[in-house]
Order: structure tokens, then sequence, then C-alpha cells
């Protein structure tokens, strides 16, 4: 198995694995499980959130995970997120020192003394956007977050903590696919010195959200592409998932597949054997559709 072990630096001093293992929508009756066997099957990044309501289950999995493989706990990265509050679902926003809690709270639920990379999920804290970023800052000092970033932001909320001469975050995590590539947002990013963390990078394969009426459905554009994976994929003798995967960690892409079959689990991390020429990267490029699918409010910027 050619496993995907390179990684991406976040700061000075921390780098990240350019393929996780995401535990959205993971139960917390599989997420124990599912993480033992990622950390089994050569995962070295574990992706969860408090808003994920799986912490604890996620936890188990990374304890099961170490004693089964014998890795030291310095040997997977761990990353969580601080759900920052939503006013629009009668949410208050998370203040500095319920930004503090919130992490503290995570990392009981762990069972670690620090994460790797904590995340503010969503630019939804409006008015505490700012006090929730010097919170990170502080949480990075104290040494309970390696290093820190945030998650579905776009140019404008990272230009407010930049205009607010406050720290840059280390990383982005956001929908990054080839229907929705954001160059404009990951331009931004990569002159600033921010890393971009991709999720959702197999929704072209997915079903989800694809009948009329949902929230961000595929589009009738998006679904006649999608041949075009299944094509490329045989031409280098590799799943669509392998594809896709590889076309994100190619551009400089952390990615988070999940899966809880152990087979999958294999796969989705087998991505070094091959590389993406620079004929079909360019024909990629082309299919960009826009902000995305996974994202339900189609564009983070009307998160106030």
């Amino acid at each position: 198995m050619a496993l995907m072990t390179r990684n991406f630096p976040l700061n000075g001093s921390v780098n990240i694995p350019a393929v996780g293992f995401g535990t959205y929508l993971v139960s917390n009756e599989d997420a124990p499980k599912a993480v033992q066997t990622a950390l089994e099957c050569g995962y070295r990044h574990i992706d969860t959130a408090s808003g994920y309501r799986n912490e604890e289950a996620v936890g188990k999995g990374i304890r099961a995970g170490l004693a089964s493989t014998g890795l030291a706990r310095e040997d997977v990265f761990v990353t969580t997120k601080l759900w920052p509050g939503n006013p629009a679902w009668g949410d208050a926003p998370k203040t500095y020192e319920q930004t503090i809690a919130d992490c503290e709270a995570s990392l009981e639920l762990l069972g670690l003394d620090h994460v790797d990379l904590y995340l503010i999920h969503a630019p939804y804290g409006g008015p505490e956007r700012l006090s929730q970023w010097r919170a990170l800052i502080e949480l990075q000092r104290t040494g309970k977050a390696r290093a820190i970033g945030v998650s579905n932001f776009n140019i404008s909320h990272l230009e407010e903590i930049r205009a607010a001469n406050l720290q840059t975050p280390d990383a982005n995590q956001i929908e990054l696919h080839p229907w929705s590539q954001k160059p404009d947002l990951v331009a931004y990013m990569a002159k600033n010195g921010i890393a971009p963390i991709a999720y959702s990078s197999l929704v072209p394969l997915s079903t989800w959200r694809t009948q009329e009426g949902q929230a961000s459905a595929k589009t009738e554009q998006m679904k006649a592409d999608s041949g075009i994976f299944t094509e490329m994929a045989g031409k280098y003798g590799v799943t669509e998932a392998q594809f896709l995967l590889r076309w994100g960690v190619q551009n400089g892409y952390a990615v988070l597949p999940k899966s809880l079959s152990r087979e999958r689990m294999k796969m989705n991390i087998d991505l070094d054997g091959f590389e993406i020429d620079d004929r079909d990267m360019a024909t990629i490029r082309t299919m960009d559709r826009g902000n995305g699918v996974a994202w339900a409010s189609g564009d983070p910027s009307t998160a106030a």
C-alpha cells in the first residue's frame, strides 16, 4: 500500500498530515471503533468538533487506537472546533470566556490535555468573532492548542482579523473539490500564509442533497460532470474517491475522508502511488461551479 504520509506546514512548529479521518455524522456508537480502525489503517489525523457531539466517543477511539497500534499521543494530530453560536438559530455567540471554557470542555470529553488544531467552526460570532479569535490566541499561548484557525471563513472574515492587527489563522477548513475551488479565497490564503484544509472532497460521488427543493442541491451541470471523474480515475487505475482526494492533496490541501469500512479507509489513504498529470489538472480547473454543495448557507459571507 502506498500510504500517503505527506504533511503540510501550519506554523513554524506544527505540520498537519495530508490525509485525516473525518468524523462528521459518525455516531457515538460507531465513533470509537471507526477512529481506532482509522489509526490502525495508517491515519495520523483525526478531525472532530463540538458541534458533531461525538468528541467523547472520538476520544475513546483515539485511546483504543493508541493502545492497539503502540503509537504515542504525539504521533496523532487531533483537530476539534468551537461551536461559536448562531443568532439565526437563537444561539447566542460565545464570548471570550465561553470560548475558553468550551475548549476546556472539549479537551475533557476527548480525554486530552491539548489538541493539535483548534478551529472556530463558522463565522457566526458576529460582534463576538474577534473575541472568539482572541480566545483562541490565548489557548495557543497556554498550550491548549498547538495551532489555531477557522472554518468556513471567507476573505471578509479573514480581513476582519487582519484589520484588528491580530495573529493570522494558521488554517481555514473549507469545502473544496472540483465543483467548489474558491480560487480567490485560496489565493488570498496562500498570500497570507493560511493553510487550506478541505472538507467534502468527495461531494461529486455523494447522493445526499440531490433532490429538488433541498438546500444546496447539486445542479444539473454538476450531475452531468460526474462521468469525467470516472474516466480520469480509470486512466490512473484508481477509484474515483482516490482520484478526488489526490486532487486535493496535489493542490496542497489536507483532506478529510470518512468511512466506516476498513477497506475504504485503506483505499482513501492509499494516494501516493500516482500523480494527476498537468493536462487533467488543467481540465479540472475549468469545472469550478461556485460556492459548493455541502455548506448549507451557500455563502458563508451571509453569516453575521
